[in-house]
């Protein structure tokens, strides 16, 4: 079980990694290729294709002045190859801090854990 925790693990510190440094293609290649995504602002989207439009078209730039964290806080394993997690997100920049709570339902395939339904929401109050 640690070992699939570690894994895990790896998956969000590839997504701030990715996120960090505006990497549009490392960002999408963590998605499955069906996957579905609800942006923190709303914006729904269905598969890796349109994922990617969206990630090509916001990520560059996104992150000037931005510093973006991500820290895993909770594992349940739906079935041994499916977990949900839910991650604490931290974006620093020029207007203060705001805090959103990403959960993600990760599917493991051939060996690898991959974002497969994600819903990101801001913290408030």
């Amino acid at each position: 079980m640690d070992t699939e925790l570690d894994a895990i693990r790896d998956v969000v510190a590839r997504v701030q990694h990715a996120q960090q440094r505006e990497l549009a293609e490392e960002f999408i290649a963590l998605f499955r290729h069906d996957a579905i995504w609800t942006t923190g602002h709303g914006r729904r989207l269905t598969g890796r294709d349109e994922i990617g439009v969206f990630t090509r078209k916001v990520l560059p730039g996104a992150m000037r002045g931005t510093t973006v964290t991500y820290e895993m806080l909770d594992v349940l394993f739906i079935r041994p190859d499916v977990a949900a997690v839910r991650v604490r997100q931290t974006t620093s920049g020029p207007d203060g801090t705001a805090e959103g709570s990403p959960v993600y339902v990760m599917a493991k395939e051939d060996g690898r854990w991959l974002l497969t339904a994600c819903q990101n929401t801001p913290v408030v109050g």
